[in-house]
C-alpha cells in the first residue's frame, strides 16, 4: 500500500464497518459546528502541537479513516501519519462537503 489511499463515500462507509476502524476528523473546532461523522475523534491539523501529540497517542496498528472539509487537509494528515509509522490510512476524497452518510450536530 502507498502512504495512504484516497477513497470515495461508499468505500469510506464500508471501511467504517471494520472492527479496527478509527474515524479521524482533522477540521477546526469552528468547522465542527456543521456536524461530525458519528464516532469520529477530533484532532485539529491547524494546531500542529496538539495534532502531533494526539497522533502519538493513537494505535498505529488500526485502520484510520481521515476526513476534513474538502479532502486536502486530511490528505496532509494521512501523509504525516504515514511518516509517523501508520500503515493503513484512508482519506475521504472531497471531504465532508460531499459526505452523504450520517452526521451528528
Amino acid at each position: 500500500m502507498t502512504a495512504f489511499e484516497n477513497i470515495d463515500n461508499e468505500a469510506f462507509k464500508k471501511g467504517l464497518e471494520r472492527e479496527d476502524a478509527v474515524i479521524l476528523d482533522v477540521r477546526t473546532p469552528e468547522e465542527l459546528r456543521g456536524g461530525i461523522i458519528p464516532g469520529a475523534v477530533h484532532l485539529d491539523i491547524h494546531d500542529p502541537s496538539a495534532f502531533v501529540t494526539g497522533i502519538s497517542d493513537l494505535d498505529p496498528d488500526k485502520a484510520y479513516y481521515v476526513y476534513c472539509r474538502s479532502g486536502a487537509r486530511s490528505a496532509a494528515a494521512c501523509a504525516h501519519m504515514a511518516d509517523m509509522g501508520f500503515d493503513e490510512l484512508y482519506n475521504l476524497m472531497r471531504g465532508i462537503l460531499e459526505w452523504d452518510g450520517p452526521v451528528e450536530r
